[in-house]
């Protein structure tokens, strides 16, 4: 199980609610980001084992930024993350080089390592 997290998403308050909650869970939140660009600069500065990435984001959407950790060969485990269904993003969310997703109602510790367990 990814012990390393960073979280990406756009509003401050979400991101303290999830480190506060990833934290409790056992991980480790080695930093946080705002927007895509920002997200990218820290996944290789920090090199966390896992990213949770919010679908939408100010300048990008979580979809790119997956692709492109993806192409780059960092190595870390994505999950996206939304308040909005899986269902709602269909074949993108099939499609998308993320290992999962988790509804931001339903983020836990317990959640993203059932996630981060499960077979793509």
């Amino acid at each position: 199980m990814p012990q390393t997290v960073l979280i990406v998403d756009d509003h401050a308050g979400f991101r303290g609610f999830a480190r506060r909650l990833l934290e409790a869970g056992g991980y480790r939140v080695v930093g946080e980001a705002g927007d895509g660009a920002s997200a990218l600069a820290a996944v290789e500065e920090l090199r966390p084992e896992l990213v949770l990435l919010d679908v939408l984001l100010p300048d990008t959407d979580g979809f790119a930024v997956a692709e492109l950790l993806a192409e780059n060969g960092v190595g870390s485990v994505v999950v996206l993350t939304s308040s909005r269904e899986a269902s709602e993003f269909g074949e993108r969310l099939e499609s998308s080089c993320a290992h999962g997703f988790v509804r931001k109602d339903e983020l836990s510790g317990r959640a993203l390592a059932s996630v981060t367990a499960a077979e793509r």
